[in-house]
């Protein structure tokens, strides 16, 4: 019976400290925090986010990283500690990595670059409000982490001017530490697996 008791305590300690990392409060900007408040969503807290499909997060998932799935990012992002530059790569990979690690799951293996509700195909894609409050939340836990050297997570920027014929869309951004650019991770513009478009926002606000 003491043996019983000392396994049902260590069982609960565990327990406790696996919810107190999923717990762990991430500081958000208000515009991050509009983001998930924006569709009665949690904002990613230590390990944990909520994952949005099916446009406009009709569709959603809870998702808690593993012990094996930080190892994999942390090895990811170890590649990117040279410079800025190598940090957007990685940060790529990283996009990429996680794309993957969802497809089986949501199955979005068969998912398409640029799809919204004209595709009629919701149950396996993500509009780019999906993927902006994806990106942005996996981001900022690793941020939290400490992998994010030379940028810091920055709010998402919009554009869309149907004067010119252009679109509208959204998008996550990161800002250099050194000089302050900003650089966008846009995930929506390509298809299953594929790295994310990375470049400057100034750039980005002229793209359709």
């Amino acid at each position: 019976m003491v043996r019983l008791a000392k396994r049902q305590i260590v069982a609960a300690a565990l327990a406790l400290a696996a919810t107190s990392a999923n717990a762990q409060q991430i500081k958000l900007t208000p515009a991050q925090s509009a983001l998930y408040e924006s569709v009665s969503i949690y904002s990613p807290t230590g390990n944990y986010m909520t994952v949005c499909y099916g446009f406009v997060c009709r569709r959603r998932m809870e998702f808690s990283f593993t012990p094996a799935d930080r190892k994999a990012l942390d090895a990811i992002m170890a590649k990117g500690k040279a410079s800025a530059g190598a940090e957007r790569a990685a940060i790529q990979n990283a996009v990429v990595w996680w794309d993957r690690r969802m497809a089986p799951i949501l199955g979005t293996s068969i998912r398409l670059p640029r799809a919204d509700f004209r595709h009629r195909a919701d149950a396996t894609n993500y509009d780019c409000w999906d993927t902006t409050r994806n990106i942005t939340a996996l981001l900022l836990i690793m941020q939290n982490w400490g992998y994010l050297r030379h940028h810091t997570v920055s709010d998402p920027r919009y554009r869309g001017n149907v004067l010119v014929l252009q679109t509208p869309h959204n998008t996550p951004v990161i800002k250099e530490k050194a000089g302050g650019g900003e650089w966008v991770v846009d995930m929506w513009t390509v298809g299953y697996a594929q790295p994310p478009q990375v470049m400057t926002v100034a750039q980005w606000m002229t793209e359709d």
